[in-house]
């Protein structure tokens, strides 16, 4: 099955990492953020439809759920846990490359569609590239404002070490989690009301940032 879906999909442009059971997928998906996830609730550690709530709990990447069975019930609780569509087997290569194109798209059009973050008091103008602190504008250097638009784009949910490294920075740098430190630390200096204890961008031990879900518009 895994041969099947590499194939399928890296003939048609995607780069395709795969993980025989959850324990690995869940892995993979925190450490390198992927754009789709194919997941079949047949797991060898654990049932796909625990992975998927796992994974919802930090992540909203688009996700399509692969059953053995044309459950209707199943269907329905995976798709109110998180599951952007469900298809049974056997199904076709072209059918779920499809799928996943759909899918992809509806992800885009969601991302554009909300270009502004709020995360009172902050406003993030992603199409904008503008920062508003309680209405006021504020400067951000370059590398400032990438960090805070990543964390932007995923409000709410964790980026790691790791991803925010690889986005903004080259070279050896990307290696140096202490730059990335130092760069937390000016930001928070100016978007946070108390920079000793910040509510807005908040430290997830270990593993990245994360900036605190408010509203958004």
């Amino acid at each position: 099955m895994r041969s099947l879906l590499r194939s399928g999909f890296t003939v048609h442009g995607f780069s395709v990492v795969e993980a025989e059971n959850a324990a690995d997928g869940l892995k993979t998906a925190t450490f390198n953020p992927p754009d789709l996830v194919i997941l079949d609730l047949s797991l060898p550690d654990l049932h796909g439809g625990e992975a998927l709530e796992r994974l919802r709990s930090w992540s909203n990447v688009p996700v399509i759920v692969l059953s053995a069975e044309s459950n209707e019930d199943e269907m329905v609780r995976l798709l109110r846990s998180g599951a952007d569509d469900y298809v049974a087997k056997p199904f076709g290569m072209a059918g779920l490359l499809a799928r996943g194109q759909a899918v992809l798209r509806r992800q885009f059009k969601r991302a554009i569609e909300s270009p502004v973050v709020v995360v009172r008091p902050l406003a993030v103008d992603l199409a904008g590239r503008t920062v508003l602190l309680a209405n006021t504008r504020i400067k951000l250097t370059r590398k400032e404002y990438h960090l805070l638009h990543i964390l932007a784009k995923h409000v709410g949910l964790v980026v790691t070490h790791d991803q925010l490294l690889r986005e903004i920075w080259t070279g050896n740098q990307r290696d140096n989690i202490q730059y990335l430190r130092i760069l937390v630390r000016k930001l928070r200096q100016k978007i946070e009301p108390d920079p000793n204890h910040p509510r807005l961008l908040i430290t997830e031990s270990g593993i990245g940032y994360r900036l605190e879900k408010g509203s958004r518009n």
